[in-house]
């Protein structure tokens, strides 16, 4: 539609031989902020992306977006090493 949309991203993680920085989870998370995607792509490519960058032992991200025509989403994706 256009109209901005608000959310919160959560990671949880159990690493292995590295961890995320920080500042750079940071910056990459913000690159998000005027991509037109919809909320599952969105929290599906971020543990893609995560997994690759640091190969965590697990891992979950859980977006919580705000209300959007009187629907709030929760959105919950996980990883788990094979």
């Amino acid at each position: 539609t256009g109209l901005p949309d608000f959310g919160t991203i959560f990671v949880t993680y159990v690493p292995d031989k590295w961890c995320l920085e920080l500042k750079s989870l940071k910056e990459y998370i913000t690159a998000y902020r005027n991509l037109g995607i919809f909320y599952e792509n969105a929290v599906n490519r971020i543990l893609n992306d995560l997994v690759d960058a640091c190969k965590p032992v697990s891992m979950t991200v859980r977006g919580e977006f705000s209300p959007r025509g009187g629907i709030q989403s929760c959105i919950e994706s996980h990883y788990i090493r094979p």
